[in-house]
């Protein structure tokens, strides 16, 4: 039978330990038969239903495969995230943050929407917004002051975006998560430099904690963690 283990640095985050020794990323799910994608796998233990969560299919979760040393994220929690998409990554932090939380997801297309807002409306403590997170005064009044932004907006301005929602939404000595896709940034330049480039930038203005490259997850990203 599979056992759970609590991972040794990370709060609400689980190891599963199957029978051949593999051990897999997992929560605990605050909605338990709500499915973030259909072939989503979970595991009941002792009456609880975890989810495994899937490198490939979400940075964050590559990130913490990859060892980076903190994810800011934790019981009561609120989360503004940036290009929420479906909804996949952000129903793992909804898990993470529980039903005390609340994560607010800004999505501006239309296309990932319907996911969305199916997503949320079985999970209590996702928001759906949809708008554009560069224009941050357009979703003001639905956002409290948060805890933590979390942004994968695959843009040359992912940069400038968020320090501009950490200006209006996050409190001092709040946290960001910011997924990086390099190639987005400027195709001509090799990621490695833009990741040193954009570690110079961010650093004038916030406390880098880590940096992780996300290969073999995913390629020319990097996952930053910052406090403010």
């Amino acid at each position: 039978m599979p056992r759970v283990i609590g991972h040794e640095k990370l709060s609400n985050v689980f190891w599963i330990e199957f029978e051949n020794r593999t051990r897999k990323l997992a929560t605990k799910s605050v909605s338990p038969g709500c499915r973030a994608y259909a072939d989503e796998c979970t595991v009941e233990i002792d009456s609880i239903v975890y989810r495994i969560w899937d490198p490939y299919r979400s940075k964050l979760a590559a990130a913490i495969l990859k060892g980076i040393k903190e994810v800011p994220l934790g019981d009561g929690n609120r989360v503004l995230y940036l290009g929420a998409a479906s909804g996949t990554t952000a129903s793992y932090v909804s898990d993470i943050v529980g039903t005390d939380g609340q994560v607010f997801c800004v999505e501006i297309s239309t296309r990932p929407l319907h996911a969305l807002l199916s997503l949320c409306l079985k999970r209590a403590n996702m928001i759906p917004i949809l708008a554009d997170a560069r224009s941050p005064e357009g979703y003001a009044p639905l956002v409290r002051e948060v805890d933590v932004i979390y942004q994968d907006v695959a843009q040359p301005d992912q940069v400038d975006i968020l320090i501009r929602n950490m200006g209006m939404f996050l409190r001092d000595g709040g946290h960001a998560i910011l997924a990086l896709k390099a190639r987005s940034v400027d195709v001509t330049k090799e990621p490695r430099e833009i990741f040193r480039d954009e570690i110079e930038r961010l650093g004038k203005e916030l406390d880098i904690l880590d940096v992780k490259t996300l290969d073999p997850y995913e390629k020319d990203h990097a996952m930053f963690v910052l406090r403010k």
